[in-house]
């Protein structure tokens, strides 16, 4: 098995970019999903099923730096702590998070056409639904490719996983992972379980245009428990770097 894609955003809802290397951690990531977008007035973290624009903005964190490019400008700095806190909602559990200065609230205040803070977790991997890397197989993509009609070819990046594995040509063969330690790259994960889906994953990643019924056509042939599932997820159990094309392999069990 290799690693065929590495990605994930510092800013939680906006594309999903691809990456070269990452390093893992025990909380996921490095600079995966560090800010997000709040908004006050409810006391939450906004949700890119319900603001699909997101799609449309993507953001890079370097060296202490946040570049956030929308499309009609590109806003880059140092976001300072303001030193107010927020105790948010994210899917139903509390979250605390730090409002930062800068121009980025504004400007996405301007986007969305409602009043939202830029603001970053206090705790990393917090702004994370499940556990804090996601994996999914080739095999599984050009299956539900040849079921949607799509000519065999679906963006993962849909589906905002960490890894994308080449793994053969079994799908969903990462579902018999669960419990299993793989070793990807120089770093350890354990897989927890598979994951649900909702209807972000019709989204198109890059314009956030309802374009496929993904999450349709998954519920054909990935239901159970009263769930859509695709892929799963893990914790790290030793952190290290992973890169593009590097190998994974289940460890003995």
């Amino acid at each position: 098995m290799r690693i065929e894609r590495i990605g994930f955003t510092p800013l939680k809802g906006g594309r999903h970019r691809s990456h070269g290397t990452a390093e893992l951690t025990a909380t996921g990531p490095v600079g995966d999903r560090v800010f997000c977008l709040v908004d006050p007035a409810r006391g939450r973290v906004l949700r890119t099923v319900e603001n699909p624009s997101l799609l449309r903005t993507a953001a890079r964190w370097d060296a202490g730096v946040l570049s956030v490019h929308l499309p009609d400008r590109t806003l880059e700095g140092s976001p300072e702590p303001t030193g107010e806190t927020l105790k948010v909602d994210y899917w139903g559990r509390g979250a605390e998070t730090e409002v930062v200065g800068g121009p980025w609230s504004e400007a996405f205040s301007d986007f969305l056409g409602y009043d939202v803070v830029l603001a970053r977790s206090v705790n990393a991997g917090e702004i994370v639904y499940g556990a804090s890397v996601t994996v999914l197989t080739t095999a599984s993509m050009r299956l539900l490719g040849e079921r949607l009609g799509a000519g065999g070819v679906v963006d993962s990046a849909r589906f905002r996983s960490t890894l994308l594995l080449d793994a053969g040509d079994d799908p969903h063969v990462e579902d018999t992972w669960v419990g299993r330690e793989l070793r990807v790259g120089e770093a350890t994960v354990l897989v927890r379980g598979i994951v649900p889906r909702c209807a972000v994953v019709d989204l198109n990643p890059e314009t956030g245009r309802r374009d496929a019924d993904v999450l349709g056509t998954l519920a054909g042939y990935r239901r159970g428990d009263g769930e859509i599932t695709f892929g799963v997820d893990a914790v790290v159990v030793n952190a290290g770097t992973v890169r593009t094309g590097d190998a994974a392999d289940l460890e003995r069990g």
